[in-house]
């Protein structure tokens, strides 16, 4: 079977004057962690390529001196995280999410003659998106489905196999099945272990004790809520044995709503390193914080406390054990899935401080266990490695 005709193809003016000039791509992205995967890849874009990003929703900070952003933003109360039960019902009731598609679907197709190729990075909305405003031959990168769990629906692989002309998946269990219908789709490794963010921040001079733990709050709505209940899990830990604390802020994230949410007060950074956001202090603890340097953090830490999406995948591909609490409010069978591909690696307990705290201290405690679960991790996540082969198939889609 045929790839899908292309038809996201620039006519313009200055396209027929120089058919051999810069190839323009449009990434579109949906989420903190898709931008910032997305982000990373365009900087090993070589010359030749004209990148703009489209976030579709959130501000798209990551894009942040990369690449010019266009296109209309939703402000969604989920931010697009559907691990939640009942998250599309409330962008529905409480986001206007119906009033959002218009915009953004008018500008798709107003923008279809603009640009040589369409990348997506996040999961199906953003396929479907391409496929109603008649853009074909995209490179579609998921970054949701794990391969662990549920595969691609029949309505998956059709809506796919009709809209991108290549597929890059997270296990060959997703992309097989496209192969057997004759699509162009590849497994070549986890791109998130590619696309870890570092920046300028220094772990290892502000280490004080024996341990050390990242915390991962997230970048969604529940981010307030899901770092006071860590700072309360870390409160509870015997003094003797409280590890030196790191926290990572993504995206937008507020650092006086966190520090408001855990009763704690803001200190102003100490040094001139650009990741230095300051620090928090209270409850007996003192949190260090960094923006723009998680895989700092998590390469400096020997646990990480998380309830990020992204970042929970490239904590436990650099090999730390994670520990996450599940709440009512998450859907059941996206945590089975992720449980299916993490394993032991990732600790999942019940959303309070007790439970926490719990888990926590025997980690501390005990550095081979520590060392044996971070070996499931990083065989369970992969290497890095598929980002050469992204950027391979974006440039030969583009100048097609």
């Amino acid at each position: 079977m045929s790839t899908p005709k292309r038809r996201w193809k620039r006519t313009s003016a200055t396209a027929l004057a120089d058919p051999a000039g810069p190839r323009r791509v449009l990434f579109i992205s949906n989420g903190f962690g898709e931008d910032s995967i997305a982000a990373a890849i365009i900087r090993h874009l070589p010359p030749g390529l004209v990148a703009e990003a489209y976030p579709t929703i959130g501000h798209g900070q990551a894009y942040a001196g990369v690449c010019d952003i266009v296109g209309p933003r939703a402000s969604l109360p989920s931010e697009g995280w559907r691990n939640v039960k009942g998250s599309v019902a409330r962008d529905i009731l409480n986001g206007g999410l119906f009033s959002k598609i218009g915009p953004a679907l008018r500008f798709g197709r107003g923008i279809r003659q603009s640009y040589d190729l369409a990348v997506v990075v996040g999961d199906i909305v953003g396929v479907a998106g391409c496929f109603l405003v008649g853009a074909r031959g995209i490179v579609y990168l998921d970054v949701y489905k794990t391969g662990y769990g549920r595969l691609y629906s029949a309505a998956e692989r059709w809506l796919i196999g009709h809209t991108a002309a290549v597929t890059f998946c997270r296990s060959d269990n997703l992309a097989a099945p496209l192969r057997a219908a004759g699509r162009d789709a590849r497994s070549a490794g986890n791109v998130m272990m590619d696309t870890i963010a570092y920046g300028d921040y220094n772990v290892t001079p502000r280490r004080r004790r024996f341990t050390a733990v990242a915390l991962l709050p997230g970048s969604r709505q529940f981010t307030a809520e899901s770092f006071a209940l860590q700072i309360e899990a870390l409160s509870l830990v015997t003094p003797t044995k409280r590890p030196d604390i790191f926290l990572a802020l993504a995206g937008s994230v507020s650092l006086e709503e966190l520090a408001h949410a855990a009763g704690l007060t803001i200190r102003p950074p100490t040094t001139a390193e650009a990741g230095d956001a300051g620090s928090l202090v209270g409850s007996g603890l003192t949190v260090q914080v960094a923006r723009g340097a998680a895989g700092n953090l998590i390469a400096g830490a020997d646990l990480v406390l998380s309830q990020a999406g992204t970042a929970t995948v490239q904590a436990l591909g650099l090999g730390k054990p994670v520990i996450t609490f599940i709440n009512p409010r998450d859907r059941r069978s996206r945590v089975n899935d992720e449980n299916a591909l993490f394993g032991e690696a990732r600790l999942v307990v019940e959303p309070d401080a007790e439970h926490l705290a719990a888990a926590i201290e025997p980690l501390l405690d005990n550095p081979v266990e520590r060392k044996r679960l971070g070996a499931v991790g990083r065989e369970r996540i992969g290497p890095p490695g598929a980002i050469d082969e992204i950027v391979k198939a974006i440039v030969a889609q583009a100048n097609r």
